[in-house]
Protein backbone atom coordinates (compact mmCIF):
# COMPACT_ATOMS: atom_id res chain seq x y z
CA UNK A 1 0.00 0.00 0.00
CA UNK A 2 1.29 2.87 -1.43
CA UNK A 3 -1.38 5.59 -0.50
CA UNK A 4 -2.96 4.93 2.44
CA UNK A 5 -5.55 7.26 3.89
CA UNK A 6 -4.45 6.52 7.57
CA UNK A 7 -1.25 5.25 9.14
CA UNK A 8 -2.18 3.31 12.12
CA UNK A 9 1.43 3.14 14.38
CA UNK A 10 1.08 -0.15 16.77
CA UNK A 11 -0.60 -2.96 15.95
CA UNK A 12 -2.02 -4.24 19.76
CA UNK A 13 -4.92 -3.53 21.91
CA UNK A 14 -6.24 -0.37 20.17
CA UNK A 15 -4.10 -0.42 16.98
CA UNK A 16 -5.83 -3.53 15.11
CA UNK A 17 -9.02 -2.24 16.73
CA UNK A 18 -8.89 0.49 14.77
CA UNK A 19 -7.64 -0.61 11.63
CA UNK A 20 -10.72 -2.81 11.23
CA UNK A 21 -13.27 -0.96 12.08
CA UNK A 22 -11.73 2.29 9.56
CA UNK A 23 -11.24 -0.68 6.71
CA UNK A 24 -14.82 -2.00 7.13
CA UNK A 25 -15.69 1.82 6.27
CA UNK A 26 -13.54 1.49 3.03
CA UNK A 27 -10.62 3.55 4.47
CA UNK A 28 -7.53 2.28 3.07
CA UNK A 29 -5.48 1.49 6.18
CA UNK A 30 -1.58 0.95 6.85
CA UNK A 31 -0.38 -0.70 9.81
CA UNK A 32 3.18 0.00 11.61
CA UNK A 33 3.95 -2.27 13.41
CA UNK A 34 7.76 -2.71 15.05
CA UNK A 35 8.31 -6.02 15.52
CA UNK A 36 7.68 -9.78 13.95
CA UNK A 37 4.55 -11.09 12.94
CA UNK A 38 4.42 -14.44 13.79
CA UNK A 39 1.92 -17.60 12.00
CA UNK A 40 2.29 -15.66 8.15
CA UNK A 41 3.58 -17.62 5.20
CA UNK A 42 5.02 -14.22 4.42
CA UNK A 43 7.79 -14.49 7.56
CA UNK A 44 8.27 -18.50 7.57
CA UNK A 45 11.18 -17.61 9.90
CA UNK A 46 10.68 -14.21 11.47
CA UNK A 47 13.11 -14.14 14.30
CA UNK A 48 15.96 -14.91 11.64
CA UNK A 49 14.86 -13.69 7.85
CA UNK A 50 13.67 -9.99 7.24
CA UNK A 51 10.64 -11.80 4.63
CA UNK A 52 8.63 -9.40 2.62
CA UNK A 53 7.38 -5.89 3.44
CA UNK A 54 3.78 -6.49 4.23
CA UNK A 55 1.11 -8.26 3.71
CA UNK A 56 -2.26 -7.77 3.32
CA UNK A 57 -4.51 -10.85 2.58
CA UNK A 58 -5.91 -13.23 5.05
CA UNK A 59 -4.71 -16.25 2.80
CA UNK A 60 -1.10 -15.28 4.12
CA UNK A 61 -2.35 -16.53 7.58
CA UNK A 62 -0.76 -19.79 8.29
CA UNK A 63 -1.92 -22.15 11.33
CA UNK A 64 1.07 -24.56 10.90
CA UNK A 65 3.49 -21.89 11.25
CA UNK A 66 1.56 -20.45 13.93
CA UNK A 67 1.70 -23.87 15.94
CA UNK A 68 5.39 -24.41 15.15
CA UNK A 69 6.23 -20.64 16.45
CA UNK A 70 3.99 -20.18 19.24
CA UNK A 71 4.59 -23.32 22.12
CA UNK A 72 4.16 -23.57 25.68
CA UNK A 73 7.91 -23.51 26.31
CA UNK A 74 8.01 -20.71 29.01
CA UNK A 75 11.49 -19.40 27.91
CA UNK A 76 11.02 -20.09 24.75
CA UNK A 77 8.29 -17.76 24.64
CA UNK A 78 7.87 -15.07 27.67
CA UNK A 79 12.15 -14.73 28.07
CA UNK A 80 12.70 -10.75 28.19
CA UNK A 81 16.14 -10.78 26.62
CA UNK A 82 15.37 -13.67 23.84
CA UNK A 83 12.23 -14.85 23.76
CA UNK A 84 9.46 -14.56 20.96
CA UNK A 85 7.44 -12.42 23.41
CA UNK A 86 10.07 -9.72 24.16
CA UNK A 87 10.32 -5.68 23.53
CA UNK A 88 12.52 -5.78 20.70
CA UNK A 89 13.65 -6.42 16.96
CA UNK A 90 13.18 -9.59 15.44
CA UNK A 91 16.22 -10.57 14.70
CA UNK A 92 17.20 -12.30 17.87
CA UNK A 93 21.37 -11.78 17.19
CA UNK A 94 20.37 -8.42 18.63
CA UNK A 95 19.54 -6.82 22.13
CA UNK A 96 15.86 -5.90 23.24
CA UNK A 97 15.59 -2.27 23.01
CA UNK A 98 16.33 -0.14 25.58
CA UNK A 99 13.92 1.68 28.37
CA UNK A 100 15.59 3.84 31.49
CA UNK A 101 12.89 2.90 34.20
CA UNK A 102 14.10 5.20 37.23
CA UNK A 103 12.77 2.79 40.04
CA UNK A 104 13.87 -0.73 40.45
CA UNK A 105 11.13 -3.04 38.17
CA UNK A 106 10.94 -3.85 34.87
CA UNK A 107 8.17 -3.61 31.87
CA UNK A 108 6.62 -6.17 30.51
CA UNK A 109 5.61 -5.37 27.22
CA UNK A 110 5.77 -7.30 23.47
CA UNK A 111 6.44 -5.61 20.02
CA UNK A 112 5.45 -7.86 16.87
CA UNK A 113 2.14 -8.12 15.05
CA UNK A 114 -0.87 -8.11 17.97
CA UNK A 115 1.40 -6.21 20.34
CA UNK A 116 1.23 -7.16 24.02
CA UNK A 117 -1.79 -8.74 23.58
CA UNK A 118 0.27 -11.61 22.55
CA UNK A 119 0.80 -12.44 26.24
CA UNK A 120 -1.99 -10.81 27.78
CA UNK A 121 -4.08 -13.24 29.69
CA UNK A 122 -7.49 -12.04 28.01
CA UNK A 123 -9.30 -10.63 31.19
CA UNK A 124 -11.16 -8.33 29.54
CA UNK A 125 -13.62 -6.45 32.64
CA UNK A 126 -14.65 -2.98 31.95
CA UNK A 127 -14.04 -0.08 33.96
CA UNK A 128 -15.56 0.34 36.99
CA UNK A 129 -18.84 2.95 36.40
CA UNK A 130 -17.41 4.92 39.51
CA UNK A 131 -14.27 5.80 37.76
CA UNK A 132 -15.84 6.81 34.56
CA UNK A 133 -18.86 9.22 35.30
CA UNK A 134 -18.81 12.30 36.05
CA UNK A 135 -15.05 12.22 35.90
CA UNK A 136 -14.29 11.29 32.57
CA UNK A 137 -15.04 13.86 29.52
CA UNK A 138 -17.63 11.25 28.12
CA UNK A 139 -19.88 9.20 30.21
CA UNK A 140 -20.15 5.45 31.14
CA UNK A 141 -23.44 4.86 29.35
CA UNK A 142 -21.43 6.24 26.54
CA UNK A 143 -18.99 3.65 26.24
CA UNK A 144 -21.12 0.76 26.97
CA UNK A 145 -22.49 0.40 23.36
CA UNK A 146 -18.70 0.48 21.97
CA UNK A 147 -18.24 -2.10 25.04
CA UNK A 148 -20.53 -3.99 23.98
CA UNK A 149 -19.32 -4.34 20.01
CA UNK A 150 -15.46 -5.10 21.21
CA UNK A 151 -17.07 -7.82 23.40
CA UNK A 152 -19.18 -9.59 20.77
CA UNK A 153 -16.12 -9.35 18.33
CA UNK A 154 -13.46 -11.14 20.57
CA UNK A 155 -15.71 -12.75 21.87
CA UNK A 156 -15.58 -11.72 25.45
CA UNK A 157 -17.65 -14.57 28.15
CA UNK A 158 -17.47 -15.81 31.40
CA UNK A 159 -14.56 -18.21 32.43
CA UNK A 160 -15.30 -21.51 32.88
CA UNK A 161 -14.39 -22.39 36.42
CA UNK A 162 -11.68 -24.77 37.39
CA UNK A 163 -10.10 -26.04 40.61
CA UNK A 164 -8.38 -22.52 41.07
CA UNK A 165 -11.64 -20.57 40.73
CA UNK A 166 -13.72 -22.97 42.61
CA UNK A 167 -11.25 -22.87 45.80
CA UNK A 168 -10.87 -19.01 45.54
CA UNK A 169 -14.77 -18.37 45.08
CA UNK A 170 -15.39 -20.88 47.95
CA UNK A 171 -12.68 -19.08 50.14
CA UNK A 172 -14.47 -15.36 49.14
CA UNK A 173 -17.71 -16.51 50.04
CA UNK A 174 -16.71 -17.87 53.61
CA UNK A 175 -14.72 -14.61 53.53
CA UNK A 176 -18.49 -12.99 53.50
CA UNK A 177 -18.51 -11.65 49.37
CA UNK A 178 -20.77 -12.16 47.21
CA UNK A 179 -20.86 -13.31 43.99
CA UNK A 180 -21.83 -10.25 41.21
CA UNK A 181 -21.77 -12.06 37.85
CA UNK A 182 -22.40 -8.67 35.89
CA UNK A 183 -20.42 -7.10 33.34
CA UNK A 184 -20.83 -3.48 34.86
CA UNK A 185 -19.59 -3.50 38.62
CA UNK A 186 -20.55 -0.90 40.71
CA UNK A 187 -20.22 -2.68 44.73
CA UNK A 188 -17.76 -5.34 45.63
CA UNK A 189 -17.85 -8.89 45.27
CA UNK A 190 -16.32 -12.18 43.21
CA UNK A 191 -17.17 -13.36 39.62
CA UNK A 192 -15.91 -15.25 37.37
CA UNK A 193 -13.58 -13.43 34.76
CA UNK A 194 -14.60 -11.62 31.65
CA UNK A 195 -12.57 -13.30 29.34
CA UNK A 196 -11.42 -13.07 25.76
CA UNK A 197 -11.02 -16.90 25.42
CA UNK A 198 -13.29 -19.12 23.48
CA UNK A 199 -15.71 -21.43 25.40
CA UNK A 200 -14.12 -24.80 26.09
CA UNK A 201 -14.47 -27.80 23.53
CA UNK A 202 -17.43 -29.47 23.65
CA UNK A 203 -15.32 -32.95 23.68
CA UNK A 204 -12.52 -32.16 26.13
CA UNK A 205 -13.69 -35.06 28.63
CA UNK A 206 -14.10 -37.22 25.92
CA UNK A 207 -11.54 -39.69 25.81
CA UNK A 208 -12.03 -40.62 22.07
CA UNK A 209 -10.57 -37.57 21.25
CA UNK A 210 -6.50 -37.20 22.18
CA UNK A 211 -5.34 -34.08 23.31
CA UNK A 212 -3.36 -33.72 20.02
CA UNK A 213 -6.55 -33.52 17.76
CA UNK A 214 -8.47 -30.98 20.42
CA UNK A 215 -5.35 -29.05 20.29
CA UNK A 216 -6.50 -28.49 16.81
CA UNK A 217 -10.22 -27.90 17.06
CA UNK A 218 -12.23 -24.66 18.18
CA UNK A 219 -12.37 -24.06 22.19
CA UNK A 220 -10.38 -24.14 24.63
CA UNK A 221 -8.70 -26.91 26.05
CA UNK A 222 -8.43 -25.28 29.40
CA UNK A 223 -4.21 -26.52 28.54
CA UNK A 224 -3.07 -23.68 30.40
CA UNK A 225 -0.40 -21.40 29.68
CA UNK A 226 -2.09 -18.59 28.46
CA UNK A 227 0.74 -16.08 28.93
CA UNK A 228 3.14 -18.13 26.86
CA UNK A 229 0.31 -17.10 23.76
CA UNK A 230 -1.97 -19.58 22.87
CA UNK A 231 -1.92 -22.18 19.90
CA UNK A 232 -5.05 -24.06 20.42
CA UNK A 233 -7.27 -23.58 17.32
CA UNK A 234 -7.92 -25.13 13.83
CA UNK A 235 -6.60 -21.76 11.83
CA UNK A 236 -5.42 -18.49 13.27
CA UNK A 237 -8.49 -16.81 13.48
CA UNK A 238 -10.05 -19.44 15.26
CA UNK A 239 -7.13 -19.65 18.31
CA UNK A 240 -9.11 -19.96 21.56
CA UNK A 241 -7.37 -16.99 23.27
CA UNK A 242 -8.42 -13.83 21.33
CA UNK A 243 -4.69 -11.81 21.22
CA UNK A 244 -5.77 -8.99 18.53
CA UNK A 245 -2.71 -11.02 16.21
CA UNK A 246 -6.11 -13.87 16.01
CA UNK A 247 -8.79 -11.80 16.28
CA UNK A 248 -8.86 -8.07 14.75
CA UNK A 249 -6.07 -8.21 12.89
CA UNK A 250 -7.95 -11.56 10.77
CA UNK A 251 -10.34 -9.82 10.41
CA UNK A 252 -9.11 -6.17 9.20
CA UNK A 253 -6.88 -7.92 6.22
CA UNK A 254 -10.41 -9.52 5.16
CA UNK A 255 -11.99 -6.09 4.99
CA UNK A 256 -9.18 -5.97 1.39
CA UNK A 257 -8.52 -1.96 3.24
CA UNK A 258 -5.57 -2.67 5.77
CA UNK A 259 -2.24 -4.07 5.08
CA UNK A 260 0.21 -4.31 7.81
CA UNK A 261 4.01 -3.88 7.44
CA UNK A 262 6.21 -5.21 10.54
CA UNK A 263 9.32 -4.70 11.52
CA UNK A 264 9.24 -1.08 10.74
CA UNK A 265 9.66 1.22 13.73
CA UNK A 266 7.83 5.07 13.28
CA UNK A 267 10.51 7.48 14.19
CA UNK A 268 9.19 10.70 13.66
CA UNK A 269 5.49 12.23 12.41
CA UNK A 270 5.37 14.67 9.57
CA UNK A 271 3.35 17.81 10.05
CA UNK A 272 2.27 20.60 7.94
CA UNK A 273 0.64 23.51 7.83
CA UNK A 274 -3.42 23.49 8.80
CA UNK A 275 -5.70 25.79 6.86
CA UNK A 276 -7.31 26.95 10.27
CA UNK A 277 -3.91 27.32 11.42
CA UNK A 278 -1.41 25.61 13.70
CA UNK A 279 0.10 22.71 12.64
CA UNK A 280 -1.74 18.68 11.23
CA UNK A 281 -0.12 15.34 10.84
CA UNK A 282 1.41 14.32 7.68
CA UNK A 283 2.84 11.24 7.52
CA UNK A 284 5.49 9.19 9.53
CA UNK A 285 8.93 8.49 8.97
CA UNK A 286 10.30 5.08 9.82
CA UNK A 287 13.35 2.72 10.05
CA UNK A 288 13.20 -0.62 8.52
CA UNK A 289 14.59 -2.63 11.84
CA UNK A 290 15.98 -5.18 9.42
CA UNK A 291 17.81 -2.71 6.53
CA UNK A 292 18.17 0.19 9.06
CA UNK A 293 16.48 1.83 5.48
CA UNK A 294 14.34 4.84 6.62
CA UNK A 295 11.48 6.44 4.62
CA UNK A 296 8.71 8.81 4.54
CA UNK A 297 5.13 7.53 4.13
CA UNK A 298 2.30 10.21 3.66
CA UNK A 299 -1.64 9.79 4.83
CA UNK A 300 -4.25 11.84 5.22
CA UNK A 301 -4.50 10.89 9.20
CA UNK A 302 -2.06 9.33 11.48
CA UNK A 303 -3.06 7.37 14.60
CA UNK A 304 -0.83 6.50 17.15
CA UNK A 305 -1.33 3.40 19.19
CA UNK A 306 2.41 2.50 20.24
CA UNK A 307 1.40 2.12 24.02
CA UNK A 308 1.82 4.52 26.67
CA UNK A 309 5.53 4.30 27.05
CA UNK A 310 6.45 4.37 23.12
CA UNK A 311 3.66 7.20 21.84
CA UNK A 312 4.71 10.16 24.41
CA UNK A 313 8.12 9.19 23.43
CA UNK A 314 7.34 9.80 19.55
CA UNK A 315 5.61 12.69 19.91
CA UNK A 316 8.29 14.36 21.79
CA UNK A 317 11.09 13.11 18.80
CA UNK A 318 9.20 14.36 16.50
CA UNK A 319 9.28 17.82 18.06
CA UNK A 320 5.24 18.67 18.23
CA UNK A 321 4.02 21.52 20.08
CA UNK A 322 4.48 21.61 23.65
CA UNK A 323 1.89 20.44 26.22
CA UNK A 324 3.02 19.87 29.96
CA UNK A 325 0.78 16.48 29.94
CA UNK A 326 2.38 14.65 27.03
CA UNK A 327 3.74 11.71 28.72
CA UNK A 328 2.99 12.99 32.23
CA UNK A 329 0.04 11.42 34.85
CA UNK A 330 1.79 7.54 34.17
CA UNK A 331 -0.39 5.12 36.27
CA UNK A 332 0.94 1.23 36.52
CA UNK A 333 -1.69 -0.37 38.72
CA UNK A 334 0.28 -0.65 41.95
CA UNK A 335 0.50 -4.55 42.15
CA UNK A 336 1.44 -7.26 44.82
CA UNK A 337 1.58 -10.92 44.83
CA UNK A 338 -0.14 -13.42 47.58
CA UNK A 339 0.21 -17.09 47.41
CA UNK A 340 -1.33 -19.67 50.05
CA UNK A 341 -0.59 -23.29 50.35
CA UNK A 342 -3.03 -26.14 50.97
CA UNK A 343 -2.85 -29.91 52.57
CA UNK A 344 -4.24 -32.77 50.55
CA UNK A 345 -6.78 -33.56 53.11
CA UNK A 346 -8.49 -29.98 53.50
CA UNK A 347 -9.00 -29.80 49.33
CA UNK A 348 -10.05 -33.22 49.01
CA UNK A 349 -12.92 -32.44 51.37
CA UNK A 350 -13.21 -29.13 49.06
CA UNK A 351 -12.45 -29.71 45.36
CA UNK A 352 -12.73 -33.90 45.47
CA UNK A 353 -8.97 -33.83 44.73
CA UNK A 354 -5.86 -33.44 46.61
CA UNK A 355 -4.53 -30.79 44.04
CA UNK A 356 -5.24 -27.86 42.67
CA UNK A 357 -3.13 -27.35 39.14
CA UNK A 358 -2.89 -24.23 39.15
CA UNK A 359 -1.95 -24.04 35.61
CA UNK A 360 -4.96 -26.11 34.43
CA UNK A 361 -7.78 -23.91 33.05
CA UNK A 362 -7.71 -20.01 31.97
CA UNK A 363 -4.97 -18.48 33.64
CA UNK A 364 -6.80 -16.09 35.88
CA UNK A 365 -10.95 -17.26 35.84
CA UNK A 366 -12.21 -15.63 38.64
CA UNK A 367 -11.57 -11.95 40.10
CA UNK A 368 -12.98 -10.01 43.02
CA UNK A 369 -13.74 -6.44 42.39
CA UNK A 370 -14.25 -3.49 45.05
CA UNK A 371 -15.06 -0.27 43.01
CA UNK A 372 -12.37 2.28 45.14
CA UNK A 373 -9.99 0.81 45.93
CA UNK A 374 -9.30 -2.39 42.56
CA UNK A 375 -9.28 -5.65 41.85
CA UNK A 376 -7.89 -9.01 43.24
CA UNK A 377 -7.45 -12.11 40.72
CA UNK A 378 -6.84 -15.45 40.29
CA UNK A 379 -3.33 -16.38 38.74
CA UNK A 380 -2.22 -19.74 37.94
CA UNK A 381 1.18 -19.55 36.11
CA UNK A 382 2.46 -22.44 35.31
CA UNK A 383 6.13 -23.28 37.32
CA UNK A 384 8.65 -21.42 36.09
CA UNK A 385 6.96 -18.25 35.60
CA UNK A 386 5.29 -19.19 39.42
CA UNK A 387 8.66 -19.63 40.73
CA UNK A 388 9.73 -15.81 39.36
CA UNK A 389 6.26 -14.02 40.31
CA UNK A 390 5.27 -15.56 43.16
CA UNK A 391 8.62 -16.23 44.76
CA UNK A 392 11.56 -14.29 43.01
CA UNK A 393 10.21 -10.96 43.13
CA UNK A 394 10.09 -8.47 46.10
CA UNK A 395 11.43 -4.73 47.74
CA UNK A 396 10.96 -6.50 51.07
CA UNK A 397 13.89 -8.51 50.58
CA UNK A 398 14.26 -12.03 51.86
CA UNK A 399 11.19 -13.96 53.49
CA UNK A 400 13.32 -15.18 56.43
CA UNK A 401 13.20 -11.57 57.52
CA UNK A 402 9.97 -10.76 58.05
CA UNK A 403 9.31 -14.11 59.96
CA UNK A 404 8.47 -17.82 60.29
CA UNK A 405 6.21 -19.33 57.48
CA UNK A 406 4.44 -21.34 59.36
CA UNK A 407 0.84 -21.76 60.27
CA UNK A 408 -0.48 -18.35 61.53
CA UNK A 409 -3.21 -15.76 60.98
CA UNK A 410 -0.64 -13.50 59.51
CA UNK A 411 1.55 -14.09 56.69
CA UNK A 412 5.01 -14.19 55.52
CA UNK A 413 6.80 -11.78 52.88
CA UNK A 414 9.93 -11.31 50.59
CA UNK A 415 11.92 -13.66 48.25
CA UNK A 416 12.16 -16.50 48.99
CA UNK A 417 15.24 -19.29 48.32
CA UNK A 418 17.51 -21.92 48.85
CA UNK A 419 15.31 -25.02 50.64
CA UNK A 420 12.49 -22.67 50.96
CA UNK A 421 11.74 -22.08 47.62
CA UNK A 422 12.12 -25.77 47.00
CA UNK A 423 9.29 -26.44 49.47
CA UNK A 424 7.32 -24.02 47.66
CA UNK A 425 7.77 -25.43 44.38
CA UNK A 426 7.36 -28.88 45.54
CA UNK A 427 3.96 -27.86 46.42
CA UNK A 428 3.60 -25.92 43.56
CA UNK A 429 0.01 -27.95 42.61
CA UNK A 430 -1.28 -27.33 45.94
CA UNK A 431 -0.73 -23.96 45.76
CA UNK A 432 -3.23 -20.32 44.95
CA UNK A 433 -2.05 -17.27 43.65
CA UNK A 434 -3.66 -14.10 43.92
CA UNK A 435 -2.94 -10.79 42.08
CA UNK A 436 -3.62 -7.30 43.51
CA UNK A 437 -4.36 -4.38 40.95
CA UNK A 438 -4.50 -1.45 43.01
CA UNK A 439 -6.18 1.83 41.66
CA UNK A 440 -3.57 4.63 41.94
CA UNK A 441 -4.44 8.36 41.45
CA UNK A 442 -2.97 10.60 37.81
CA UNK A 443 0.14 12.04 39.55
CA UNK A 444 2.02 14.82 36.95
CA UNK A 445 5.25 13.82 39.02
CA UNK A 446 4.86 9.93 37.03
CA UNK A 447 5.75 9.74 33.20
CA UNK A 448 7.72 9.19 30.90
CA UNK A 449 9.45 11.63 28.81
CA UNK A 450 13.10 11.18 26.85
CA UNK A 451 16.79 10.18 28.33
CA UNK A 452 19.04 13.27 26.89
CA UNK A 453 21.94 11.25 28.01
CA UNK A 454 20.70 8.05 25.75
CA UNK A 455 19.78 6.72 22.21
CA UNK A 456 19.34 3.93 20.39
CA UNK A 457 18.88 3.76 16.78
CA UNK A 458 15.57 4.99 16.93
CA UNK A 459 15.87 8.30 18.71
CA UNK A 460 16.19 9.30 22.55
CA UNK A 461 15.08 6.30 24.49
CA UNK A 462 11.94 6.76 27.27
CA UNK A 463 12.94 7.47 30.35
CA UNK A 464 9.90 5.98 32.65
CA UNK A 465 9.45 6.85 36.57
CA UNK A 466 6.72 5.68 38.49
CA UNK A 467 6.03 6.24 42.25
CA UNK A 468 2.92 4.89 43.70
CA UNK A 469 0.49 7.25 45.53
CA UNK A 470 -0.63 7.76 48.79
CA UNK A 471 -4.18 6.28 47.69
CA UNK A 472 -2.32 3.18 45.57
CA UNK A 473 -0.31 2.57 48.71
CA UNK A 474 -3.70 2.34 50.93
CA UNK A 475 -5.17 0.74 48.29
CA UNK A 476 -2.61 -1.73 47.89
CA UNK A 477 -2.64 -3.08 51.26
CA UNK A 478 -6.45 -2.89 51.81
CA UNK A 479 -6.48 -5.47 49.22
CA UNK A 480 -3.78 -7.28 50.46
CA UNK A 481 -5.32 -8.57 53.53
CA UNK A 482 -8.66 -9.13 52.02
CA UNK A 483 -6.59 -11.67 49.08
CA UNK A 484 -4.89 -13.19 52.62
CA UNK A 485 -8.06 -13.43 53.82
CA UNK A 486 -9.69 -15.55 51.56
CA UNK A 487 -6.93 -17.49 51.35
CA UNK A 488 -7.47 -18.40 54.59
CA UNK A 489 -11.10 -18.68 54.95
CA UNK A 490 -10.21 -21.09 51.71
CA UNK A 491 -8.20 -23.22 54.17
CA UNK A 492 -4.49 -22.60 53.26
CA UNK A 493 -1.92 -23.63 56.10
CA UNK A 494 0.91 -20.81 54.63
CA UNK A 495 0.45 -17.67 53.08
CA UNK A 496 3.21 -15.63 51.30
CA UNK A 497 3.36 -12.52 50.14
CA UNK A 498 5.50 -11.29 47.23
CA UNK A 499 5.73 -7.54 48.42
CA UNK A 500 6.45 -6.55 44.39
CA UNK A 501 8.34 -3.24 43.43
CA UNK A 502 5.74 -0.47 41.78
CA UNK A 503 7.54 -0.17 38.97
CA UNK A 504 6.61 -3.54 37.84
CA UNK A 505 4.52 -2.13 34.59
CA UNK A 506 2.33 -3.99 33.07
CA UNK A 507 -1.08 -1.98 33.27
CA UNK A 508 0.55 1.17 31.71
CA UNK A 509 -2.29 4.10 31.48
CA UNK A 510 -2.93 8.06 31.08
CA UNK A 511 0.39 9.65 29.86
CA UNK A 512 -1.71 10.82 26.87
CA UNK A 513 -4.83 11.81 28.82
CA UNK A 514 -8.36 12.65 27.18
CA UNK A 515 -9.00 16.09 28.31
CA UNK A 516 -5.62 17.08 28.49
CA UNK A 517 -3.74 15.58 25.42
CA UNK A 518 -6.80 14.81 22.96
CA UNK A 519 -10.19 15.81 22.81
CA UNK A 520 -13.23 13.21 23.93
CA UNK A 521 -12.85 11.66 20.46
CA UNK A 522 -9.18 11.29 20.80
CA UNK A 523 -7.75 13.53 18.41
CA UNK A 524 -4.83 15.71 19.79
CA UNK A 525 -5.68 19.56 20.67
CA UNK A 526 -2.53 20.79 19.10
CA UNK A 527 -1.69 18.89 16.06
CA UNK A 528 -4.93 17.99 13.77
CA UNK A 529 -5.43 14.82 11.97
CA UNK A 530 -3.47 13.13 14.70
CA UNK A 531 -4.97 10.78 17.22
CA UNK A 532 -4.24 8.44 19.68
CA UNK A 533 -5.87 5.17 20.11
CA UNK A 534 -3.91 3.42 23.34
CA UNK A 535 -3.90 2.94 26.72
CA UNK A 536 -2.38 6.21 26.82
CA UNK A 537 -5.70 7.79 26.21
CA UNK A 538 -7.40 6.77 29.71
CA UNK A 539 -8.21 9.62 31.64
CA UNK A 540 -7.14 7.49 34.84
CA UNK A 541 -6.64 4.21 36.04
CA UNK A 542 -10.17 2.79 35.62
CA UNK A 543 -10.13 2.21 38.81
CA UNK A 544 -8.28 -1.44 38.94
CA UNK A 545 -9.53 -3.11 36.17
CA UNK A 546 -7.33 -4.56 33.41
CA UNK A 547 -7.61 -1.81 30.49
CA UNK A 548 -7.39 -3.75 27.60
CA UNK A 549 -11.56 -3.86 26.85
CA UNK A 550 -11.89 -0.32 27.68
CA UNK A 551 -8.94 0.66 25.58
CA UNK A 552 -10.73 -1.68 22.68
CA UNK A 553 -14.01 0.41 23.01
CA UNK A 554 -12.54 3.34 22.72
CA UNK A 555 -10.84 2.56 19.85
CA UNK A 556 -14.03 1.42 18.35
CA UNK A 557 -15.37 4.96 19.17
CA UNK A 558 -12.60 6.70 17.90
CA UNK A 559 -12.85 5.18 14.23
CA UNK A 560 -16.43 5.91 14.01
CA UNK A 561 -15.44 9.64 14.92
CA UNK A 562 -12.41 10.08 12.49
CA UNK A 563 -14.03 8.61 9.86
CA UNK A 564 -17.35 10.59 10.55
CA UNK A 565 -14.97 13.81 9.91
CA UNK A 566 -12.39 13.22 7.90
CA UNK A 567 -13.71 10.21 5.49
CA UNK A 568 -17.88 10.86 5.66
Amino acid sequence: MTDPDVIVIGSGGGGAVIAKELGERGIHVLVLEAGPWYGNSRWPEPNKEKGAQMSSHPDDLNVFLFKQQYTKFEDEMNNLISGRLRWGPADRNRPPWFRNVMERGFIWQNSGVGGTTQSYLANSPRAFPVTVDHVWPISYRELIPYYEKAEATLPVQFSPVTAKEELFFYGAKKAGWRLIPALDVTVPGYRPQPNAILPPNKNITNAEYPEELLSWMEGCTLAGHCINGCPHGPSVDKMAKRSTLVSYVPLALRTGCVAIRPNTFATRILTGAHPGGGVQAAGVVVRDTWTGETEEIRAKVVVMAAGAIESPRLWLNSGLPGNRWVGRGLVNHYFDWVTGMFDERDLTAILGSPDINPFVGHTSGGRLDYPGLGSILVSGLSPGLTASMSFGISQAGFSFLHGPLTETTAYAQGRVTGPMLRHWMDNYRRTLSIVIFADDEVLFRNGVTVDPANKDEHGPVPKVSYVPGERGKRNRDELVKIAVDILWKAGAKKVLRADWPASLMIHMESTMRMGFVVDEYGEAYQVKRLYLADNGVHFNAIGGANPTLTTQALATRTAEKLAEKYFN
